[in-house]
C-alpha cells in the first residue's frame, strides 16, 4: 500500500523548520520521511535543512526531471526531489515543506495528500519576523496581509497552531501523521 504525502505549509516565521527539526526522529520512527528541499539560496542563511543551489543548477535539475514538485515564491525556486515517489511507492509516508500557493498543483499530482497549515497568531508572527531582521517593516506588513488571506481560505487544510509551545505543535503533527497512516 502506498504511503501518504503530508504537505506542510505556513508563513515565514511560523516555525516550520523548527517543528520539522524537533519532530524528525519521531516521524522517522513512525515510517515517515522528511524530504529535503532544493532551494536557490544558501540553506545555512535560513537554518533550513535544504540543499542550496544556483538558479542555473536549479533550472538544469528541472530540465532533467529531478523534481516531483517545484515552484517559485518570493523570488526563489524550490524543489522536492523525485525520490519522494520511491518512498511513497514503498509504503513510507513523506512530509514535505510546501508552498500554500502551489497546493492546488500538488493536489493534482497527489490527490490524497494531507494538507497541513501551520498557523501563528498575527502579533506573534510579526514579532518573529521582526526578530529575524531580514525584511523591512513594509515587507513584513505585506507578508502578514498575504498570510491573512491564506488563513481565511477554506481549502481543506488541517491547521496546527504554533503560537505557543513548539512541543505542542510537534505532538499535534505526530498525531496527524499517525492518524493518516491508520486511514490508508
Amino acid at each position: 500500500m502506498p504511503g501518504k504525502l503530508i504537505y506542510l505549509m505556513g508563513p515565514s516565521g511560523s516555525g516550520k523548520d523548527s517543528l520539522l527539526q524537533l519532530a524528525s526522529d519521531d516521524l522517522l520512527a513512525n515510517g515517515c520521511r522528511i524530504a529535503r528541499r532544493v532551494i536557490t539560496r544558501s540553506a545555512e542563511s535560513v537554518g533550513e535543512d535544504a540543499l542550496g543551489v544556483t538558479a542555473e543548477a536549479f533550472a538544469r535539475m528541472v530540465e532533467e526531471g529531478a523534481f516531483a514538485l517545484h515552484w517559485q515564491a518570493n523570488g526563489l525556486s524550490y524543489g522536492i526531489p523525485r525520490q519522494i515517489d520511491d518512498w511513497l511507492a514503498s509504503g513510507l509516508d513523506v512530509l514535505v515543506n510546501g508552498s500554500r500557493e502551489y497546493l492546488p498543483v500538488a493536489r493534482q499530482r497527489y490527490p490524497d495528500l494531507l494538507a497541513v497549515l501551520l498557523v501563528v497568531q498575527p502579533g506573534m508572527l510579526r514579532q518573529r519576523l521582526l526578530a529575524r531582521k531580514r525584511e523591512t517593516a513594509a515587507q513584513i506588513d505585506a507578508r502578514l496581509a498575504r498570510n491573512a488571506s491564506f488563513v481565511e481560505a477554506d481549502d481543506g487544510c488541517v491547521t496546527i497552531d504554533n503560537t505557543g509551545r513548539l512541543e505542542d505543535a510537534k505532538t499535534r503533527l505526530i498525531d496527524l501523521v499517525m492518524d493518516a497512516r491508520r486511514r490508508t
